[in-house]
Formats: structure tokens, sequence, C-alpha cells
């Protein structure tokens, strides 16, 4: 998004089918669970502690389906779900962070998250969450720099 060829690539991306990517978020939140049923990660970083990312994933089918398909949901509401999904990603991140073992944990110490440390969980915090956060960043920049009456025809442009 920096360079032209880079704001070139990301403007021409399907904003419909960035939003569809959301939703590995649900097996992804349901490994975490069955990673802190094994004892693996911390309770707190899944679905049934502080983490409501699966809400994301759950709701991306329709946000797609409706904001992008059909142009019901409007330009505003596609951006506060993006904003929110982000700051949902972010806090999953950061309880992620800060209960790995090492000089920067300061959550879950009687059950730390030692599972991104292993293969394939290395891939959660090493390629979904970049992807999860590209797309959202990607939706935003578009969102942000359509035009009003331009909204339909991005929606109509990746149909």
């Amino acid at each position: 998004m920096v360079t032209k060829s880079g704001r070139k690539f990301t403007d021409s991306i399907d904003v419909k089918k960035l939003t569809l990517v959301h939703i590995v978020r649900v097996p992804v939140e349901i490994t975490l669970f069955m990673l802190s049923t094994h004892k693996l990660i911390p309770e707190l970083m899944t679905f049934g502690g502080r983490n409501f990312d699966i809400l994301s994933g759950l709701s991306a089918p329709f946000i797609a389906y409706f904001g992008y398909t059909k142009g019901r949901i409007s330009r505003p509401a596609l951006l506060l779900w993006n904003f929110i999904c982000l700051g949902l990603l972010l806090n999953v991140v950061i309880h992620a962070v800060l209960a790995v073992p090492g000089p920067l944990q300061r959550l879950a110490f009687d059950q730390p998250n030692i599972a991104v440390l292993y293969f394939p969980f290395v891939w959660l915090p090493g390629f979904v969450v970049p992807a999860v956060l590209f797309t959202h960043l990607v939706n935003i920049k578009q969102l942000l720099s359509a035009q009003p009456s331009s909204l339909l025809s991005l929606q109509a442009k990746h149909l």
C-alpha cells in the first residue's frame, strides 16, 4: 500500500472475497478452544474467556452478501464492522502475546500460551493473523477511498 504498484494491487482486490476470508476465524477459534481443553493455551484466549473473535467469522458471510452483493449495508456500517473486527483481533493478539512464556508474559501463569510455539500452530501468529489484518486494512482503505456515489460501483465491480 506504500508504493504505486502496491496501491494498484490493493485497490484491485475484491473486497467481497476479502470479507469472506474472515470465515477462517471460526475454525481458528474452535481450534483455540480445543487447545485450551488440552492445556496448551489459557482459557482467556477462547470464546469461553475473553476472546469474541469468532463473531467476526460468523458475521463475515452476512456482511459479504448483504454489504457487497446486495448493497444493503451502508459504507459507514461496513467500516464499523471492519473496525470492530479489527478490535476483536487486536484483543486476542494482545492476550496471546501477554500469555506466551517469557519476559513479556503478564497473563495466564498457570496455563501459558505454549501452543503457538509449536508446528502447526505457529501458523496462527505467522500467517493467519497477518492475513486477517491485511484483509481488514485493505477493506478499510477501499471503503475510505470510495466516493459515496461510487460505493455501489465498488460493490458492483466485485460481483
